[in-house]
């Protein structure tokens, strides 16, 4: 079990949604029919559920499906999601966040699944938020290495069918992690609005 330190790249999520002008809430962005107000109000529930997943607080957070509804951002998101992002990456300091079983999107998981999870979470939808808005992003290297593994094991998983996410898209072995990771998420690395 590798325990990743979720901080750094939720700081960098946090910077990248601190810096979306409101004109931008708008605009599209690589996952399909979500625009950039969705990707920041999916990003701001998965922190939340992640949160309590990892304080093994299990409930309401942890138990509704990403896909039970199109999220969208409150008035207070500029606050609120850069908190839940702290609070996130706090959780998952904890060594217990890592341990034993938890639930996230009203799935049963092990801990270090979960964490594996969340890594993925903020680094594709770090990349997602970047590409929508036209920011640059590098990811931080253990969160990546983290995403990419979970990522490269999901779609080796003959159960798993077309990939985690979608198709995986084909990039080629000598590609950057990060573009390699991306494409095993289901999206083209050269995604522009």
């Amino acid at each position: 079990m590798t325990i990743v330190d979720l901080g750094p790249q939720a700081r960098i999520v946090a910077r990248l949604a601190e810096s979306v002008t409101d004109e931008q809430l708008s605009a599209p962005t690589p996952c399909p029919d979500c625009a950039v107000r969705n990707l920041l109000g999916h990003i701001h529930l998965l922190s939340v559920a992640f949160r309590d997943a990892a304080r093994k607080d299990l409930g309401a957070t942890t138990d509704t499906s990403p896909d039970a509804a199109v999220p969208d951002i409150g008035p207070g998101w500029r606050e609120e999601l850069p908190k839940a992002l702290d609070e996130l990456a706090d959780a998952w300091r904890d060594p217990a966040a890592w341990t034993g079983m938890t639930r996230a999107g009203g799935v049963n998981l092990p801990g270090d699944v979960a964490g594996a999870v969340v890594a993925d979470e903020l680094v594709v939808h770090g990349w997602d938020l970047a590409r929508a808005t036209g920011r640059p992003y590098a990811p931080d290297p253990a969160a990546l290495d983290s995403a990419h593994g979970f990522l490269l094991a999901a779609a080796e998983d003959p159960n798993r069918g077309n990939g985690l996410f979608g198709p995986v898209v084909p990039v080629p072995p000598e590609a950057p992690l990060l573009d390699r990771a991306v494409g095993l998420s289901g999206r083209h690395p050269e995604w522009h609005p």
